[in-house]
């Protein structure tokens, strides 16, 4: 019998390729940097990043500032990202849910999935990209995370679609951000289980102070995590007992709505 050998795709990974997507997820969190910083910043040779740099330049990935000679991300990224929201279809589902619940509850909506690769944080394994989101009429509310990646473990979208997933924690060691932050990996892991017992995780100034936030998973018509809804706000506004009561009913309504657009038969 024929032995078909599968190899792994990180063996058919262009080296290049991969350190100019490296250069741009710099950009993440530094609006603009010089080519000397970038190339410490990514182990590279300064001559090399430059290459890199110029690449990605005449293709409009990046720009260079004129007076500062710093670089930043160019149109093309903005254009991406665009087409990214046009073409996937969760995004599309979730809009107007996102948009009622930002409406009943008065507080900041959030729509985020699971990213499977840690580039920017600590080694927790996975982090949550924010696809989408809706800010309603408050003065103090929770700022917009639309394109920003949080940790998993300190976030209620993050348990959500941890809770949903295979990890292992006792290999991890997590981030602590507050005084509330939970991290150790035996407690995380109890917590993780409460969160799928009861539809819903909650984060209780465990990521930012001052900040609570609650979040129910979305499942596709194969009964998948594949998303999550988030309701956040100042802790002096959604109390432990209202989070844990009507915000999160509507949250869990939210999230089962868009499930059921989805085709799950949960």
């Amino acid at each position: 019998m024929l032995k078909i050998s599968i190899k792994p795709k990180s063996e058919y990974a262009i080296q290049t390729v991969t350190n100019a997507l490296r250069m741009l997820e710099v950009f993440h969190k530094e609006p603009e940097m010089g080519v000397s910083d970038l190339a410490r910043r990514l182990d590279l040779h300064k001559n090399n990043a430059f290459r890199l740099l110029a690449t990605l330049e005449l293709a409009g990935y990046i720009q260079q500032t004129p007076k500062t000679e710093l670089y930043h991300l160019g149109p093309r990224c903005l254009e991406l990202g665009h087409a990214f929201a046009r073409s996937h279809a969760l995004i599309d589902q979730a809009r107007p849910l996102l948009e009622e619940l930002a409406i009943e509850a008065s507080e900041t909506v959030h729509l985020g999935v699971l990213s499977p690769h840690n580039a920017h944080g600590p080694q927790s394994g996975h982090e949550v990209v924010h696809l989408d989101g809706v800010l309603p009429e408050q003065l103090v509310l929770t700022g917009l995370r639309v394109g920003t990646r949080t940790p998993t473990h300190c976030t209620a979208l993050g348990k959500v679609l941890l809770a949903g997933a295979e990890f292992d924690f006792f290999e991890k060691t997590f981030e602590r951000f507050t005084d509330s932050t939970r991290v150790d990996p035996a407690k995380l892991a109890d917590e993780l289980r409460a969160v799928a017992l009861q539809g819903y995780a909650t984060d209780l100034e465990e990521f930012s102070a001052g900040l609570h936030c609650v979040a129910a998973p979305v499942r596709d018509a194969s009964a998948r995590i594949v998303g999550a809804i988030s309701l956040s706000g100042p802790s002096f506004r959604l109390t432990e007992k209202i989070l844990h009561g009507e915000v999160a009913d509507a949250v869990t309504r939210a999230a089962t709505q868009l499930s059921q657009k989805l085709g799950s038969p949960i």
